[in-house]
């Protein structure tokens, strides 16, 4: 369902290479995941999209665990929130 390539999210963390698109595939899968148990269904829509992309830009970009990510998460979490009010459906 979700139609997020490889290549558009390494864009949008602005990645050149492939030497982490294992990490990155994995950390997708794990975005995707995440929002499934929160409740959200896999959807296309934009949001549902830029969802998963800032999933993984917090966990790629901020993988030292001493790293504070709590204003960042507050922008993922109104999201999901979002994500869940609307049923995966923004286009309303």
């Amino acid at each position: 369902m979700l139609n997020l390539t490889l290549d558009e999210l390494k864009n949008y963390l602005r990645i050149d290479g492939s030497e982490d698109d294992s990490i990155l595939t994995f950390l997708m899968d794990g975005a995707k995941e995440y929002l499934s148990n929160a409740g959200v269904p896999e959807s296309d829509s934009a949001l549902y999209k830029l969802a998963v992309m800032l999933y993984v830009s917090l966990h790629y970009e901020n993988r030292d665990p001493s790293t504070n990510i709590d204003k960042l998460n507050v922008a993922f979490e109104s999201i999901i929130l979002q994500l869940k009010d609307y049923g995966g459906d923004t286009s309303s």
